[in-house]
């Protein structure tokens, strides 16, 4: 007989529903270890700057130099942009804040910057299409590369407007959609939608005339209105967070997870400041896109097979941010009832996991320890199966050590008592019951004689009740015992000892009456006697 089998599998990242980004870039985006490896994970404290950032933005009351820092700050530029080897004389360097106040002073110093608030938000979408826009490039969401290379998304030109036609006295907002952010313009009477993405973007659907220097038109632009149905307003700060978002996105799409984190770090606090935030589907929460970044990592731990650092990154990262509760006030105690649900989740699929590992290596005393450890992670069911996981594992181990180290009596006690209690499945222990009954009259077969196992399965059945397993094991071993009085008795018959091979097969119908291979032996000697008769 085969040893029985524990039948698990791998509980792995899907459990907690990978959020991976699609297309849209600004949309929300192995081997074993030895316990000399600890892991280095991603940073869980918000940059200082960040915290100065948010408070510069508190009631909404920061300038478009505080937009511009906090533009820079979230597209990670240094300070200095760098200077092309093959550039000749490239003159004084400036920082990336001083090409944006230059700029934003040759507006205000212009000549031609028109009164009227309307043409005033146009003229600025012209200028900066002069000065630094060169091509769009879908996933350019950084405010630097728009003055390196001219290259810009629909997030980074709305940002650069919404900081320029501030700092000329108009005043803009972002706008977001599924898949698009722009910017409008409100000049008391009106609000313009802008296209930042588009030279001629001003006030989409409207028609424009171009005109030579006599006022003669010489032609005309224009740019179609899109489907804006599902659009949101948001702030020029939440405008600028989304640059933070993108580059969440796009680490993400590449596998780096681990250096997703401290960017939703630095969003949520840069965010946490806020008045009247946004709500919307379209707008990722700091705090929640915070939380999925964590899982993501935390995901990625375990498809990659290291269990060990996944229960240490629950650990560190749930007991820093361990969510909200459903009614949205924030969790100072680690209990799976009132923390985001994803944890305890989580620490399941890490946990399962890892003992799986453990049970085949027979590590069966690490696993209960380690279970011991994260209890207080768990749900109470999810502590329960996996308690369930490890005993099903020692006890299995224990009956396929029987003939060796262990004896039929006391695994049957000891299944006893894990079905008295319930500490396993009804049909599991029954499984693993009858396993031991099998095992042990195969043995006894074996080492006595058919006789021997159809006693203790006898007894066996007497004991636990009749099933299909014990049944078809008890005819067995009597067919068995019937085979065996056949050859006695074919011995007998073939050294013509007919009285005796009579007698012998007479009693074997004792013990099994109506047997049809007895009958047949008792017909055939009996034939032979009356055959020899005078």
């Amino acid at each position: 007989m085969k040893s029985l089998t524990l039948c698990f599998a791998l509980l792995l990242a899907s459990l907690l529903m990978l959020l991976l980004p699609g297309q849209d870039m600004y949309a929300q985006s192995a081997g074993r270890q030895t316990a000399a490896q600890a892991p280095v994970f991603p940073a869980l404290d918000a940059d200082p700057l960040a915290r100065d950032l948010a408070l510069r933005a508190r009631n909404g009351a920061y300038t478009w130099q505080d937009l511009a820092d906090i533009a820079l700050w979230a597209s990670g530029a240094p300070e200095y942009p760098p200077v092309s080897r093959n550039q000749k004389n490239p003159g004084p360097v400036r920082s990336y804040k001083e090409i944006i106040v230059t700029a934003a002073a040759e507006l205000r110093d212009s000549p031609d910057l028109p009164a009227d608030l309307r043409n005033r938000g146009e003229y600025v979408l012209t200028f900066m299409y002069e000065k630094f826009m060169k091509a769009y490039s879908l996933n350019q969401t950084r405010l630097d590369e728009i003055f390196t290379t001219g290259r810009y998304n629909c997030v980074s030109s709305a940002v650069l407007y919404t900081i320029l036609a501030t700092a000329v006295g108009l005043d803009v907002r972002g706008v977001m959609t599924r898949d698009h952010a722009f910017a409008t313009v409100n000049t008391g009477t009106e609000s313009i939608d802008v296209e930042t993405t588009n030279r001629y973007g001003f006030d989409p659907g409207s028609r424009r005339e171009f005109h030579d220097n006599f006022g003669t038109a010489t032609g005309f632009a224009y740019v179609p209105a899109r489907n804006y149905r599902d659009r949101v307003s948001i702030s020029p700060l939440e405008l600028a967070s989304l640059i933070i978002s993108n580059r969440i996105a796009e680490l993400e799409t590449r596998n780096r997870y681990g250096e997703a984190v401290p960017l939703a770090v630095n969003r949520a606090a840069l965010l946490a400041n806020r008045q009247d935030p946004v709500s919307s589907p379209f707008f990722a929460d700091g705090e929640q896109d915070l939380l999925d970044r964590l899982f993501n990592y935390g995901s990625s731990l375990l498809k990659a097979g290291k269990e060990t650092d996944a229960l240490a990154w629950v650990e560190t990262a749930a007991a820093q941010y361990p969510g909200k509760t459903p009614t949205g006030a924030p969790v100072g105690v680690r209990a799976p009832d009132i923390m985001d649900p994803r944890w305890p989740e989580f620490t399941y699929a890490a946990l399962n996991n890892y003992f799986i590992k453990l049970i085949r290596a027979s590590r069966f005393a690490e696993a209960r320890d380690t279970l011991n450890r994260y209890a207080s992670w768990l749900s109470a069911a999810n502590s329960h199966t996996l308690d369930t996981l490890i005993l099903d594992a020692e006890l299995l181990r224990r009956v396929n050590a029987l003939g060796k180290t262990e004896d039929a009596e006391t695994l049957l006690l000891a299944i006893d008592d894990v079905r008295r209690e319930a500490l396993l499945p009804a049909n599991r222990t029954e499984e693993l019951r009858n396993f031991v009954i099998l095992k042990e009259g195969e043995q006894l077969a074996a080492r006595q004689g058919p006789l021997a196992a159809i006693a203790y399965t006898e007894a066996a059945i007497t004991r636990y009740g009749q099933n299909t397993q014990l049944d078809q094991a008890l005819r067995v071993h009597r067919q068995n015992r019937v085979a065996e009085l056949h050859n006695s008795f074919a011995t007998l018959f073939n050294s013509r000892d007919y009285e005796a091979a009579r007698e012998h097969v007479q009693n074997a119908l004792e013990a099994f009456p109506g047997n049809r291979q007895l009958q047949s032996d008792l017909s055939t000697v009996e034939q032979t006697l009356r055959r020899q008769q005078p």
